[in-house]
């Protein structure tokens, strides 16, 4: 394997999360996770939404720039190892929802978008996962679902009860 594949590889697995043997894109999405906590620790609160929109653009971009090289190189149009999509699905959340203390957004956001990105029940995401090919298709439907997790944390924060997602 060449220097090149080698970093395609790692950037494309996120760091290697996208090679677990028990549901990788999950595993992948944790490093979504580890940006978006991090994120909101060191950045102050003024640079923290354009900090996650940059991250976002960046896997977004990432996913869109490797698709081409990750399908010829795992032989699927949609290999499970890479998980960019899914890394860029999860940074949707916290820009889409902005309330609530951060490890009850990271807990639900993350729990949330993985049952709606898993099990693609409500439309148009399975559509999207079916018929849509290449780097888009395989990037909208993340998006989607993280937009369904984000719209599923504001009925929550509305009209839940306060412990879950209480108002700050």
């Amino acid at each position: 394997m060449s220097k090149k594949e080698k970093i395609f590889v790692l950037i494309a697995s996120a760091f290697g999360l996208g090679f677990s043997p028990v549901l990788p894109g999950t595993c992948g999405a944790l490093l979504g996770v580890v940006i978006h906590v991090l994120i909101v620790l060191i950045c102050p609160v003024q640079i923290q939404l354009p900090c996650l929109v940059f991250a976002f653009i960046f896997f977004c971009a990432a996913n869109n720039i490797l698709t081409p090289w990750a399908e010829s190189y795992w032989e699927s149009s949609d290999p499970g190892q890479f998980v960019l999509d899914e890394v860029a699905g999860y940074l949707f959340i916290p820009i889409l929802f902005r309330e609530g203390e951060l490890w009850k957004v990271v807990l639900f956001g993350f729990i949330l978008f993985r049952i709606f990105d898993i099990f693609k029940l409500i439309p148009p995401a399975r559509l999207i996962d079916q018929e849509l090919h290449g780097p888009w298709g395989i990037l909208l439907d993340d998006l989607v679902s993280a937009g369904y997790a984000a719209l599923f944390m504001y009925f929550i924060y509305w009209f839940g009860p306060d412990f879950l997602l209480e108002k700050s």
